[in-house]
């Protein structure tokens, strides 16, 4: 996964390019709807994380004085942003080759876990749905338990789970849905489920 470039001095970010086509996701993600979000809403992200990084290399050439608590606020919201995307676009895939149920030992311990395949969609489906405001679901794995587990990110940043490897994850923000699916954000995640691409998830784990 391609994420950073070279400007000068300065090593950038930079927007990963896709594994599949812009329409190869329909009928569960639009083609219109994949380009404005990957090509205008994560650029934005990437764009953003790379201005707070020059202005900050600037103030230290300079010796100049920053509001370093927004500052840093304002690039882990950035930098969140651009790593969730490009993991969210890794564990996505046409439906003819992707959704169902994971297989080999991501399907055991997740079995092992939730009792089933179905029980971890059913809790991980009502994570998505409850988000508070605009943020993401995740299935991450604690390496201490050997456990995975759930998690909910608002906003890019806030309640995240330290060193916990991230497996797969779903955005959740209006951007990803809002023009297939309105408000409607169960049904985006409904939709979601045929899209997974497992065998990038199990590479994860």
């Amino acid at each position: 996964m391609e994420t950073i470039i070279n400007s000068g001095t300065t090593t950038l970010y930079s927007l990963p390019q896709l594994s599949y086509g812009y329409n190869e996701l329909e009928p569960h993600i639009s083609e219109e709807q994949l380009r404005i979000h990957h090509d205008k809403h994560h650029q934005a992200y990437v764009n953003g994380a790379n201005a707070i990084l020059q202005k900050l290399e600037k103030a230290r050439k300079e010796n100049a004085d920053l509001d370093i608590k927004s500052t840093l606020k304002e690039l882990s919201f950035n930098i969140g942003g651009h790593l969730l995307h490009s993991l969210f676009w890794g564990n996505l895939a046409p439906a003819n080759r992707a959704g169902g149920a994971p297989s080999g030992n991501l399907n055991d311990v997740i079995e092992n876990e939730f009792g089933s395949f179905e029980r971890f969609k059913k809790e991980f489906t009502q994570a998505a749905v409850s988000v508070e405001g605009s943020g993401w679901t995740a299935l991450t794995f604690c390496r201490e338990t050997n456990r995975p587990m759930i998690m909910q990110i608002e906003k890019h940043n806030v309640n995240v789970y330290p060193m916990f490897r991230i497996l797969m994850v779903l955005d959740v923000f209006e951007h990803a849905y809002y023009i297939d699916y309105k408000n409607d954000r169960a049904k985006f995640v409904d939709a979601f489920w045929n899209i997974v691409n497992w065998d990038e998830v199990s590479k994860r784990f």
